[in-house]
């Protein structure tokens, strides 16, 4: 068995350890949950240690036939862009199951769902074959269903088929557009490579056509104006652990997923490069001024992932080197910043029921660690200098401005609204005089406190530091930017 397999394999295992306890046995079955993940954490970690930055090409190979008469392959590996995103996954992971670790209801289906999201989400980002990514991509909404579908709030119902019916939709245009490349390859075969050759064989109209498809499927998880529908509804309802999950890396695969698919359809996608950076310029401007109307926290923060990953779509639209480190360094920091908010908005739940700003005044008198962590997320949210969204957002606006010139100051305005949102959020929570009901509550602690410190060494160091992840993946983008003019 290969390293990438058991890194794989290992939450799967867990989970399965997990469906022979007893029900009654809900501190074992946490402890459980906790070490795998870390496990897991661990082993992904290590991956650092043997990866060569240097290279653009897929590493670590585990190709072995799975369908031979389909041309499919259980197929890992591991680059540039993949391997970014499998430690941020079992980052998000792990602190998910530790923000979760005081769930009592049916604690033991929560934790199994938990731990088959992760195997989903690693699948995800490890295949190297197209089916094995569609069949991952499938396997991810499965548990995210009945996360919110079982754990949520009052309208979990209506959240958790709004987003089965709108992925499940965009998957059918994706599984479409796939099988058309299929269908024009001689070698038919469904790895990476085989499919962009088979790809680049095919006329351009029917590039463009497959692409737009993919961009469906893709837009969806992203989510890209309009297809962002269920999105708003999803986090409001879900378990804020499940939202640290959906916002921090479900929204990664659409990113993630759209690369690739520029990767294969390089002209395609340079034909399409006017929607695309339109369609990332609305998300940024339409999301932040529907973040800046809501005074529910957890829709503020929905609303904003929407601006934030807008400048994702600006980087890719590029097609450029800067544009293309921009969106991939943005991808991180949005999964840190949305997933400490995220965070850190559900310990504040837990102890006051209420998300509404309206309700809290002053509470860096009371709980001052909390105070200190949701403000450092906020700035990080607007792309103040020293913090990770700095360099992401500076690297997509200037692939922006090299490839389209002054028209990309229509994105500044996102960041002016996502300023103005986060600093009007920071004064009512934490100035004015202190609620007499606030006076009781208590501060981070504990695990609480290790999982939001974690996100913000991470959101400092990468602020201070961007070369460290710049350099992980910057030998991919390069390749990947010379195909564009």
């Amino acid at each position: 068995m290969g390293f990438l397999s058991l890194i794989l394999i290992t939450p799967i295992i867990g989970a399965l350890l997990i469906a022979f306890m007893p029900p009654h046995k809900s501190l074992l079955i946490r402890r459980t949950t906790v070490g795998v993940s870390a496990l897991v954490l661990i082993l992904s970690f290590s991956l650092l240690l043997v990866f060569d930055a240097s290279s653009p090409e897929f590493q670590l190979v585990e190709l072995e036939p799975w369908n031979p008469e389909l041309g499919s392959h259980y197929a890992l590996a591991m680059d540039g862009l993949a391997l970014p995103m499998v430690l941020l996954a079992t980052l998000l992971s792990f602190i998910a199951i530790l923000a979760s670790y005081n769930m009592t209801d049916r604690p033991k289906g929560y934790n199994i769902a938990l731990l088959v999201l992760e195997f989903g989400l690693l699948g995800v980002f490890m295949a190297e074959d197209w089916v094995l990514f569609y069949v991952f991509w499938e396997l991810t909404l499965i548990p995210m269903f009945f996360l919110i579908d079982q754990w949520g709030g009052k309208r979990r119902q209506m959240a958790s088929l709004n987003f089965v019916l709108y992925t499940m939709g965009g998957s059918v245009f994706m599984l479409v557009s796939l099988l058309i490349i299929y269908t024009s390859s001689s070698e038919h075969s469904t790895t990476i490579a085989a499919m962009t050759q088979a790809a680049s064989q095919m006329p351009l109209e029917k590039q463009i056509l497959v692409f737009l498809g993919l961009l469906i499927g893709f837009g969806v998880k992203v989510p890209i104006f309009p297809l962002h529908g269920w999105l708003p509804l999803a986090h409001v309802e879900a378990p804020s652990p499940v939202s640290i999950l959906l916002s921090g890396i479900l929204l990664k695969m659409g990113a993630y997923g759209l690369i690739r698919a520029i990767g294969m359809l390089p002209d395609a996608a340079l034909a399409l490069q006017p929607l695309l950076a339109g369609l990332a310029l609305f998300s940024i401007v339409y999301g932040g001024l529907l973040a800046w109307r809501q005074s529910d926290l957890k829709a503020m923060i929905a609303y904003s992932s929407i601006s934030h990953m807008g400048i994702v779509i600006l980087g890719i639209s590029a097609l450029n080197e800067a544009g293309f480190l921009g969106a991939t360094m943005q991808m991180i920091a949005h999964g840190l910043v949305a997933g400490s908010l995220f965070l850190l908005i559900g310990l504040l739940y837990d102890r006051t029921h209420s998300r509404e700003v309206a309700d809290y005044s002053s509470l860096v008198q009371v709980m001052p660690k909390f105070a200190l962590f949701t403000t450092l997320a906020l700035l990080a949210s607007i792309g103040l200098p020293g913090l990770v969204g700095f360099p992401a957002e500076l690297h997509a606006l200037i692939g922006g401005f090299e490839r389209w010139g002054w028209w990309v100051l229509l994105a500044s305005l996102g960041v002016v609204i996502s300023a103005a949102y986060a600093m009007r959020t920071i004064v009512r929570l934490f100035t004015g005089p202190v609620r007499p009901e606030m006076r009781a509550l208590k501060d981070l602690h504990g695990t609480e406190l290790a999982s939001a410190g974690v996100l913000a060494f991470g959101i400092i160091a990468l602020g201070v530091m961007p070369a460290s992840a710049l350099d992980l993946f910057g030998a991919y983008i390069i390749s990947l930017s010379a195909g564009f003019p």
